[in-house]
């Protein structure tokens, strides 16, 4: 299992379009992927989970990631926040 510690930095935070490309990275991997904010634990597959932790900008969140590929898929999501969701551009 790998945990990374990750801070939403993106203006507008996990908003519907953000978690949608979230979950639409993490659809590729084969691992199971959990969010963790706010007292919350969600599956990171899930529109409707992530969208419920209402994290916005500044939120500290702690991905954890299990399986066959889970280096890949902790590199793909970490590499989506620190690209603020290529909302920058």
């Amino acid at each position: 299992m790998i945990e990374r510690d990750l801070t939403v930095s993106n203006r507008l935070g996990l908003h519907a379009r953000a978690t949608a490309k979230l979950v639409q990275t993490l659809s590729q991997y084969r691992s199971a992927c959990t969010l963790l904010a706010k007292g919350r634990e969600v599956n990171a597959k899930s529109i409707m989970g992530v969208m419920l932790l209402a994290a916005g900008q500044g939120t500290a969140v702690k991905l954890r990631v299990d399986g066959d590929d889970e280096q890949a898929a902790a590199d793909a999501v970490q590499a989506l926040f620190e690209r603020r969701f290529d909302e920058d551009s």
